[in-house]
């Protein structure tokens, strides 16, 4: 009982936002069952955790970069890149399919690598070189194609819309993805290097930790994972599209802070950005049933991302 009691109040002092996430998703399952009799379906649900896979995965590696207190205004670029590299080169050939996923995933990683050293080597803040980045790359995008381009193999859309276990493919990689990341921020030294940085990059420093190999680490990581959303947005539209990749940009960034990691670096981790990633793609689900047009989406998401900072830097200062 009395352990029962402590791991209450562990949780309630040490995980209070991610509890908040959590309660706050229940209360918009309740609302929307209450709204729609077809919300509460299986279907339904299997439907979110498919829509949200990418969206999933693009914050994934945003919150890295986050928390080593930086920000990547680069990733719905390096999606869009992604996504007609990988379905230009294919072209409906399944002998060139492994040839254009090798190359998105390593060009995301380079694209990573590069802005991580432009804000090393040139001290550039990484807003201001990512949101450089992300133009370069939107423009090289619609060099290559203005329409949508290209086709998968037969049978790669069982990536979008096939099943393990009853559960769709893009969920359950995405979980595979968020417990091997925590894992990895756990245990790893790598990973505490980077709460490290973000905490305090002088100090830091100061203690002879790897900095420039935190920040290529977590800026790779970020290009490589907006390269593998890529991958399951294409096998959901079945061919790229040059904007695709377009709202992901500031999307990637609500799940993160909703999540409870602080903009300011230092502070936060993966399972909560993927209970923010499940709030946001619930509360737009439910817009959708409520008829209501997306661009109320966006202003509901800018009202939590607001409330989500506003809050978590108050609770920071009475810390």
């Amino acid at each position: 009982m009395i352990t029962a009691v402590s791991t209450f109040t562990f949780l309630t002092k040490r995980r209070g936002g991610l509890l908040t996430v959590i309660s706050l998703i229940f209360v918009l399952a309740l609302f929307g069952a209450l709204v729609s009799d077809t919300f509460g379906t299986a279907s339904n649900a299997s439907n979110i955790l498919e829509q949200s896979t990418p969206l999933a995965l693009v914050s994934l590696g945003q919150t890295l970069v986050i928390i080593t207190g930086g920000i990547d205004l680069s990733v719905g670029s390096i999606v869009s890149l992604a996504s007609v590299l990988l379905s230009g080169i294919t072209a409906g050939d399944p002998t060139m399919m492994y040839v254009a996923l090798v190359t998105i995933l390593v060009a995301g990683m380079l694209i990573g690598f590069i802005n991580a050293g432009a804000s090393i080597y040139l001290g550039v803040h990484p807003l201001i070189v990512t949101l450089g980045t992300g133009a370069i790359l939107q423009g090289v995008t619609l060099l290559y194609t203005q329409t949508p381009i290209g086709k998968m193999p037969k049978g790669f859309d069982e990536l979008a819309y096939g099943r393990i276990l009853g559960l769709p493919i893009g969920a359950v990689f995405t979980v595979a993805a968020f417990l091997l990341t925590a894992l990895f921020m756990r245990k790893v030294p790598l990973g505490r290097y980077i709460y490290a940085t973000g905490d305090d990059a002088l100090g830091a420093q100061l203690m002879g930790l790897p900095r420039k190999k935190v920040l290529f680490f977590a800026y790779g990581f970020c290009g490589l994972m907006a390269s593998v959303a890529a991958i399951f947005l294409v096998a959901r539209l079945g061919a790229g599209q040059p904007y695709t990749g377009q709202n992901f940009t500031l999307t990637s960034i609500t799940p993160v802070v909703v999540g409870g990691t602080l903009l300011t670096g230092g502070r936060g981790g993966v399972i909560g950005t993927l209970m923010g990633v499940y709030l946001v793609s619930l509360l737009n689900n439910l817009l959708n049933f409520m008829s209501l047009s997306t661009h109320y989406q966006l202003i509901v998401q800018g009202l939590i991302v607001i409330i989500a900072v506003s809050v978590y830097v108050e609770n920071k200062k009475r810390v």
